[in-house]
This record gives structure tokens, C-alpha cells and sequence, in this order.
């Protein structure tokens, strides 16, 4: 099943790189923004119910906000909800994020599992940034909020880092660039290795759907094609837009 959730207002609501942490609403306002997406990705089959804890979800915002090193981000505070609501649906025992530059967006995913918005636990949690110093800045971070080392950072090229991961991939996140101009369009190798060990309900998550769907163009249609993947969604809540898919 195909779907699209698309908030009434998404191309006025603009994030400011620069400000990762500015509110841009009212906190009642994104949360019913999320809450529409959610439904729509229950509606399709894509998760299994819509329910997460707001209490713990902001206190994940609240340990984010005081101990990462943020220079820039394009993950808004609607999509950083969403990216939290979904892993809390979901509980992955196995997440792989690929390009997590200072590792902002991956912890969005991860903080459901540790930290203090922890509302499961998972066996493992790993993001891939292919920059050292950014690798090594993200490392930094995530310790900040979780010292077990549950989850954590590695340097390295995502295709190369998924096609070597031997566990099943339970939820896996997609937000890197390809070398040789090839931008987004990265994101379907990276799926591809993995695809064969990930179980029957696993869920894929693509940032930059709404703004880079030509670059994304071979990837979405892969995921919405109900050989591969059973539904998959086009969740626009901001301009950068999450494509989120179950096997």
C-alpha cells in the first residue's frame, strides 16, 4: 500500500539550520502534526499502533538540547517527534543509520532505547558517518547521553559498514550522500545491502523525500514497489519530508 500524510501548513513551517533547538510552535501544535502522521502510518499498515510516551520524548529533547554539539541540523522538531515516536512504536533490537553527520539525527532514532528517553531496550544501535572528524564529534555526543555504549558511532562508507553487518537490520535510517555527484541516490545502495537481513516487518526510514525526489527517484520507486516492501509512506511535516517503509 502506498500513502502520503502531508501537514496543511508544511511549507511554511521552516526550520533554521543554525538554531537546532528553537521552537517553531506550540508544543500542542506538533504534536497533533505528528500524531495525523501517525495515523496515516497505522491506516497503511506501516506500524502496528500509534502510541508513545510524551514525557519521555521530551525529556530525550531536554538531554539533546544540553549535552550535543549541534552546529548545524535540518532535522526540525516535528521530524526529530517523529523519528522518536516511530523507534518507541517500533523497538528495534537492531538499528543502522547511515550518515549521521554529528550524530543529531541519529540519536532522534536511537534516544527511544537510551538515555533518558529509553522506553525499551535494544541489543544494538549503530550509526555510520563516512567523515572522521564528524564520525568522532557524533561518537563524543552520544556518549554524553548514553555511556553504556548501546548505542554508538563508526567511521566508515555505509554501503560497505551495512554490507558487513551480520545481524538482522530491524529498523534502519537513510540520510547520506553519495561520492561522484551522486547525492541521495546512495540511499538504495545502502538499502540493497541489506535487504536480505531484514525480517519481515522491518522498517525503513528516508529523509529527504519531499526535497530531493529526484535524487531519491530509484530508491522510492524500489520501496513502493510491493515486491520489495508491503507500504510505504510519504510523511511531508516539513520541507525535507520522511519517507518511511515496512517490509
Amino acid at each position: 500500500m502506498i500513502g502520503t500524510y502531508r501537514s496543511d501548513d508544511w511549507d511554511s513551517y521552516v526550520m533554521e539550520y543554525a538554531h537546532p533547538h528553537r521552537e517553531l510552535e506550540p508544543e500542542e501544535k506538533e504534536v497533533a502534526v505528528v500524531d495525523g502522521a501517525l495515523r496515516v502510518l497505522v491506516e497503511t499498515g506501516v506500524l502496528p499502533h500509534a502510541r508513545y510516551d510524551h514525557a519521555k520524548m521530551l525529556a530525550h529533547r531536554k538531554a539533546v538540547r544540553e549535552l550535543f554539539d549541534i552546529p548545524w541540523t535540518a532535522i526540525t522538531p516535528r521530524m526529530q517527534r517523529l523519528l522518536y515516536a516511530i523507534n518507541a512504536i517500533v523497538q528495534p533490537e537492531n538499528l543502522i543509520a547511515a550518515g549521521v553527520f554529528c550524530g543529531n539525527t541519529f540519536i532522534s532514532n536511537a534516544g527511544a532505547a537510551v538515555g533518558p528517553g529509553a522506553c525499551y531496550t535494544a541489543r544494538d544501535l549503530l550509526g555510520v558517518e563516512i567523515k572522521p572528524e564528524e564520525a568522532a564529534r557524533a561518537e563524543r555526543n552520544v556518549r554524553r547521553i548514553d555511556p553504556t555504549g548501546g548505542a554508538h558511532i563508526v567511521a566508515g562508507d555505509a554501503v560497505e559498514v551495512v554490507a558487513q553487518y551480520i545481524e538482522p537490520i530491524h529498523l534502519m535510517y537513510l540520510d547520506a550522500d553519495g561520492a561522484g555527484g551522486r547525492g541521495k541516490g546512495v540511499y538504495l545502495d545502502i538499502l540493497e545491502a541489506g535487504y536480505a537481513r531484514m525480517p519481515q516487518g522491518a522498517v525503513v526510514l528516508a529523509h529527504n523525500s519531499v526535497n530531493l525526489p529526484q535524487q531519491l527517484r530509484y530508491y522510492l520507486e524500489y520501496v513502493r514497489d510491493e515486491a520489495h516492501f508491503r507500504a510505504s509512506v510519504n510523511v511531508i511535516l516539513d520541507g525535507e519530508g520522511l519517507e518511511v517503509s515496512v517490509k
